[in-house]
């Protein structure tokens, strides 16, 4: 199928002639006042008449036509057009009687206004024909390039889409080594070490366009044990996996924003009630992603920046990394916060 794509103008340019050969090799070799034309006579006539058509449809189509599509200028065509049209009819019209004669036979009829008109008009249609070919590939390659670009702006976007989660997370992450420093917690360097194996994913794994889903929960799993550290372990976290991880791919840190949300928004020491489950279900190709979370009560809440932004960056790569392929339910209610995700992997 690729192929066929990268060599479709080629494909339509040899079916094209294949078509006008077969179609004026059986004009020629009907009988004409019962006299059956020689196959070898018909098949000369016939290589003569379509490689001298080719000729002077592609000297128009490589050397005329171009600088007309480049300079829009109509009146050089027409003159640059007619003249080596003229000259290569011409040369065709005297070429087509010499092989005629050739053959030993009265041949009275190429000598004729009546042929020399012919040819000029079946040559001109030709010409034309082949001349709409290249306004064909023109377009072919115009839409060719429109997607590259829109291809290309996607990427960007999210590349930069990606680039904002890398601050952000460090940004959470500083916070709570600096906590933990301040307090003297002996847990420090094991938080150091997963912060180290974290970044060694998000620097290198994260590049790939796709990673094992197994990685990205791996991934996962150490935020929750910097959020625990962090939070000496003081609430409940319920992280489930169902089904086979390790023979789908998936987009990386796509799923970590809903997981953050919980953690910052829905946990705090002074709370006691605070819990976040998270249920990770893979069969079929279908990934459904759970996060449930406790809201912590106003008076609980120490996050002052727009906690909007997450949410939008991911909905965002979403659209462009799974289009038609993603379903996001998110219920917020009073007391608990809950995401749902339903991702079609490959």
């Amino acid at each position: 199928m690729v192929v066929l794509q990268r060599y479709r103008i080629f494909i339509l340019h040899i079916a094209f002639w294949c078509v006008y050969s077969s179609f004026f090799f059986y004009q020629q070799n009907e009988p004409r006042h019962g006299e059956q034309p020689v196959f070898n006579e018909v098949i000369i006539v016939t290589l003569t008449h379509v490689l001298s058509m080719m000729v002077i449809s592609y000297v128009n189509y490589f050397y005329v036509l171009p600088p007309f599509l480049k300079n829009k200028n109509g009146q050089a065509y027409i003159l640059r057009f007619l003249s080596t049209f003229s000259v290569f009819t011409f040369i065709y019209v005297h070429l087509r009687r010499w092989v005629e004669d050739s053959f030993a036979k009265e041949r009275d009829f190429f000598y004729s206004n009546e042929f020399t008109i012919r040819v000029v008009f079946s040559a001109f249609f030709i010409v034309m024909f082949v001349c709409l070919l290249k306004f064909i590939e023109d377009w072919f390659e115009l839409e060719a390039r429109k997607k590259e670009l829109e291809n290309e702006k996607l990427s960007t976007e999210l590349q930069f889409l990606k680039a904002q989660i890398n601050p952000h997370f460090l940004f959470n992450t500083l916070n709570n080594l600096y906590y933990l420093a301040f307090v003297q917690s002996p847990n420090t360097p094991e938080v150091i070490a997963k912060l180290s194996q974290m970044m060694r994913y998000m620097i290198y794994e994260s590049n790939h366009s796709k990673v094992p889903l197994s990685k990205e929960i791996e991934y996962m799993q150490n935020y929750i044990s910097l959020e625990k550290l962090r939070l000496n372990d003081n609430f409940p976290v319920a992280f489930d996996v169902q089904g086979n991880v390790d023979t789908v791919r998936i987009t990386p840190l796509i799923l970590i924003t809903f997981l953050e949300n919980a953690f910052k928004h829905g946990v705090s020491n002074n709370f006691s009630a605070s819990y976040v489950n998270v249920n990770i279900i893979c069969e079929n190709h279908q990934c459904i992603y759970t996060v449930e979370n406790t809201k912590l009560p106003e008076k609980y809440k120490t996050v002052t920046e727009k906690s909007g932004i997450g949410l939008k960056n991911v909905q965002r790569r979403l659209e462009l990394s799974y289009p038609d392929k993603f379903t996001l339910h998110i219920d917020d209610n009073p007391a608990v916060f809950k995401v749902q995700l339903i991702l079609n992997l490959e």
